[in-house]
C-alpha cells in the first residue's frame, strides 16, 4: 500500500473523529446491514477531501474506507450522498447487474451527461443493447484486421516524428500520436492545423466533469466543458453526408453502415454521440495505458529489453494482426500497467431500485462509485500488490484468477468495454514499433506521482532519456 501523505492523515484523522451514520432506514423486517458513512464537512462535506486524496494517490483514502466500513460506505460529495463500492465481491455485484437495478446513465450524466449525451457507456437495459449490436459490427475481427491496415503507417510516422533527447515527454508526445491515430482510423482523416483545437476541446470536455461550479460560467471548467462539446459535434456533423457515402476503412464510415441483424441503423445524432464518446475513449485511455507502460519499462529495463527481442524476433518493422499473440512480454506489461494504474478508475452507477451490495441496503436514486482500483491493489489478492510483476499474469500464474473481478480495467458485465481488443491491438502496434526504433530510461531514483482526479495522468508527463537505438 502506498506510503500515507500529511493530507492522507489529516483527512483519516477528521473523518475518525465524525459520528457515522447510515445512508438510510432499513425496509420494516428487512435482515440487511445499513451502509455507514459520516456526513463529512459542512456544506461541502467530503468533496474536497476525495478530490485531495485523488489529486495524490487514493488507495490509502479508499483503504481506510474499506478497513472501516467495509466494502460499501457512503459519504456527501458535490452536493449528494453517494457511495462507495470497494472490492471485488461488491464490483461484480453491481456491474453484473443481476436484478438491473442500477443504471450506467444517471449514474454518469452527472459527471459527464452535457459532454457526452447518449454515448454508449450512458445507455442502459434495452436500448443499450441494441446500440451495443449495432456498434459491435464496427469491432469485428474483419474491422479490426481492417483498422490495423490504416493504423501501422500513421504509427510509423508518429513515431518517426519523436524527438530524442534527455527529457522527451511520454505523455505529450503519446497524447499526439493516439489523437492523430484516433482521427485517421476512426475518422479517416489527417488533421492539419485544427488538431490543436479537437485535441483542447477533448481536454476540456474530460476534465469538466469534477467542476466545482456546474453551470455556465465564462472562463470555468463546466463552462470550457460545454464550447469542447460543441467543437466536437460540428467537427462530425461536417463529415457526416461524406462518411455516409463513402466505402472508407475507418470507425466513422463503419458506424454509418453499420446495420443490426434486424436492419436497424444509427441516426445522424447517434452516430455523432457515439463516434464523440468512443474518440474521446480511445484517445485518452490508451495515452494512459501507453504512458504507463512506458513509464514501468523504464523503471524495469530488463522488461524493456524483453520486450524488444521479442519485436526483433518477430523480424517485421509493423505487425500484422496474426502477429499479436507473438508479442507475450507486451501483453504481460500492458496487463500489469493497467492494474497498477487502471485507466478508467471509477465507474458510475445511479440505483434506479431499492437493492442490496454484500448484504447492505442500498435504497434507489443512490449515486454510486465503483472503484475497480482498489482491487487491483488489494493484498488480500495479489501478493506484494504495489511492485510491478508482469508475471503474476503468466499462464504458470495467473493470479488475476483469484476473482473474477480482481482485474477489471474494462469493467464487466453488459457494459463491459466495446473497444477492449481494438486498445489491445492498438497498444502492442504502437509499442513494437516504438521499440524497434528507441531506448528510454530514467534515474534510478526517479519516481513520478499519478494525478487521478479525472483519469490517472503522471503530474509531470513522465520526462524519459530518449535515444535512438
Amino acid at each position: 500500500m502506498p506510503n500515507a501523505t500529511l493530507t492522507d492523515r489529516l483527512l483519516i484523522a477528521v473523518d475518525r473523529r465524525l459520528p457515522r451514520r447510515p445512508l438510510s432506514k432499513l425496509p420494516p423486517g428487512s435482515r440487511l446491514r445499513p451502509v455507514q458513512g459520516t456526513i463529512g464537512l459542512p456544506i461541502v462535506g467530503h468533496t474536497g477531501a476525495v478530490i485531495a486524496a485523488m489529486v495524490g494517490e487514493p488507495m490509502v483514502v479508499m483503504r481506510h474506507r474499506y478497513d472501516t466500513y467495509g466494502p460499501v460506505s457512503w459519504a456527501h460529495m458535490f452536493g449528494r450522498r453517494m457511495i462507495f463500492v470497494l472490492g471485488p465481491d461488491a464490483c461484480e455485484s453491481v456491474l453484473q447487474n443481476r436484478d438491473r437495478a442500477f443504471a450506467n446513465g444517471p449514474g454518469w450524466a452527472y459527471w459527464i451527461g452535457p459532454f457526452f449525451p447518449r454515448g454508449l457507456m450512458l445507455l442502459d437495459f434495452d436500448e443499450h443493447l441494441h446500440h451495443r449490436r449495432i456498434m459491435q459490427q464496427a469491432f469485428t475481427h474483419e474491422r479490426l484486421e481492417g483498422y490495423l491496415e490504416v493504423m501501422n503507417p500513421a504509427i510509423a510516422r508518429g513515431v518517426d516524428a519523436f524527438r530524442p533527447g534527455p527529457h522527451f515527454s511520454v505523455l505529450a508526445s503519446m497524447k499526439q500520436l493516439t489523437l492523430d491515430l484516433a482521427t485517421e482510423v476512426f475518422v479517416g482523416a489527417r488533421l492539419g492545423p485544427e488538431a490543436a483545437a479537437l485535441n483542447r476541446a477533448f481536454i476540456d470536455t474530460v476534465r469538466a466533469g469534477l467542476a466545482f461550479v456546474r453551470f455556465d460560467v465564462p472562463g470555468g471548467k463546466w463552462s470550457r466543458g460545454l464550447r469542447g462539446r460543441r467543437v466536437l459535434e460540428a467537427f462530425f456533423r461536417d463529415r457526416l453526408s461524406e462518411k455516409r457515402a463513402s466505402s472508407g476503412n475507418d470507425l466513422f464510415g463503419a458506424l454509418c453502415r453499420a446495420r443490426s441483424e434486424d436492419g436497424h441503423s444509427f441516426s445522424d445524432t447517434d452516430i455523432i454521440n457515439h463516434m464523440i464518446f468512443l474518440l474521446m475513449a480511445a484517445h485518452d485511455t490508451t495515452t494512459i495505458t501507453m504512458t504507463s507502460m512506458c513509464y514501468f519499462l523504464a523503471k524495469h529495463p530488463e522488461w524493456q529489453r524483453r520486450a524488444r527481442d521479442e519485436s526483433l524476433a518477430l523480424g517485421k518493422a509493423q505487425v500484422e494482426f496474426a502477429d499479436l499473440e507473438r508479442l507475450p512480454a507486451l501483453d504481460l506489461v500492458m496487463k500489469e500497467s493497467m492494474r497498477l494504474v487502471a485507466p478508467v478508475p471509477y465507474l458510475g452507477r445511479m440505483t434506479v431500485a431499492d437493492t442490496e451490495v454484500c448484504g447492505h441496503f442500498v435504497p434507489k436514486d443512490t449515486m454510486t462509485a465503483v472503484v475497480p482500483y482498489f482491487s487491483h491493489r488489494m493484498p488480500e489478492l495479489w501478493p506484494d500488490p504495489d511492485r510491478f510483476d508482469p508475471e503474476r499474469f503468466a499462464p504458470h500464474r495467473r493470479e488475476d484468477k483469484v476473482h473474477a473481478f480482481a482485474w477489471a480495467p474494462f469493467g464487466g458485465g453488459v457494459h463491459k468495454c466495446i473497444g477492449l481488443h481494438f486498445a489491445g491491438l492498438q497498444v502492442k502496434a504502437i509499442l513494437h514499433q516504438v521499440l524497434l526504433r528507441y531506448r528510454w530510461s530514467v534515474a534510478v531514483d526517479y519516481e513520478t506521482r499519478f494525478d487521478f482526479t479525472t483519469l490517472p495522468v503522471p503530474k509531470d508527463g513522465l520526462p524519459v532519456r530518449l535515444e535512438r537505438r
